[in-house]
């Protein structure tokens, strides 16, 4: 058992020792940083999802301190909260599971952790992670003016007749200031998404993987609960101040869930159809280019909330395959 927890830890440093670089390199590579701060997600996931949580504990804990070591401890803390500590959070959670007879469910299955309620934690966790990381930047209305006024000073030094109105200029400057967040939230969650995506598959395709492979297009749904925070959210976008850049925030994080649980039903909706691969292309491109194909499919994430629990059985059981249970 000590060489186990020795051989665990080693490979959690090492997957932190990963995650640090990919992170340090998106630092150095600013055309590609999304990408590469995403990607740091990857090993912390593909260990907890394989080796549990002793190694995600010594992945995030190594990663951090190679971070404090390199660039400086705040820089470490953005990338904990950021990106290690989601990570790590969304395979602990993937990885729980009880028996079903505890639910009303059959004695020879385990019940494991719903993907809404992990899609519903990962949207929590990237508001928190974007309303701590705009406090310790000063993230507010003077940081946008200072923006704002460069953006507008560059384009008039393009274009001497370029002029904007004092009304456009505020107008904009209160735009930008609640659209930030929002995007960055928004677009955090679908990367980490996708992240988990990603290393739940490598997972289960090593055969280390401890949760079932899921079907995404019929299971990939937000928790009912999600929607009252999303309204509260945009309802807090309208009281200006403080308020409403933290409901600016919500609506981008738990609208990117509502969205992604909008794509997963309109694929679970199109299935059979001959039309189905042009008319999820189109939708793709479509939602990428315009808000209002966007804003469709989140109403559609917005109308289809439920809990889809993954069921597997026993290891002592003679049952049947997985299957999953609608609640």
């Amino acid at each position: 058992m000590k060489q186990l927890n020795t051989k665990t830890l080693g490979i959690g440093a090492l997957a932190g020792l990963t995650a640090a670089l990919l992170v340090l390199g998106a630092s150095l590579q600013p055309s590609f940083s999304a990408v590469l701060y995403a990607a740091s997600a990857l090993p912390i996931l593909l260990v907890g999802l394989g080796w549990g949580n002793m190694a995600a504990i010594s992945a995030v804990v190594t990663a951090a301190v190679v971070g404090a070591i390199a660039i400086s401890p705040s820089f470490a803390l953005m990338m904990t909260l950021v990106t290690l500590l989601p990570a790590g959070w969304l395979s602990h959670l993937a990885n729980l599971a009880r028996p079903a007879s505890e639910l009303g469910g059959p004695e020879h299955l385990m019940a494991w952790y719903p993907l809404s309620d992990i899609l519903l934690h990962l949207c929590g966790l990237v508001t928190i992670a974007v309303i701590v990381v705009g406090v310790m930047i000063g993230y507010g209305p003077e940081l946008i003016d200072r923006l704002v006024d460069v953006l507008f000073g560059s384009l008039a030094q393009q274009q001497p007749e370029f002029s904007p109105d004092p009304a456009v200029t505020a107008q904009t400057k209160a735009l930008v200031l609640l659209m930030l967040p929002a995007i960055q939230g928004g677009m955090w969650v679908v990367m980490l998404f996708a992240a988990y995506y990603i290393a739940t598959r490598i997972v289960s395709a090593s055969g280390r993987g401890l949760r079932p492979r899921e079907d995404l297009p019929s299971a990939l749904r937000m928790n009912r609960n999600s929607i009252f925070v999303f309204l509260v959210g945009l309802a807090a976008t309208f009281f200006g101040g403080m308020a409403a850049m933290i409901g600016a925030t919500v609506v981008g994080t738990f609208g990117a869930g509502f969205l992604l649980s909008g794509f997963a039903a309109l694929h679970f909706r199109t299935r059979g159809k001959d039309w189905r691969l042009p008319a999820l292309i189109l939708c793709y491109l479509a939602s990428l280019i315009l808000m209002v194909p966007a804003f469709f499919i989140l109403v559609l994430g917005l109308s289809d909330t439920r809990k889809a629990i993954a069921l597997t059985p026993n290891k002592d059981a003679d049952a049947p395959k997985q299957t999953d249970t609608k609640i």
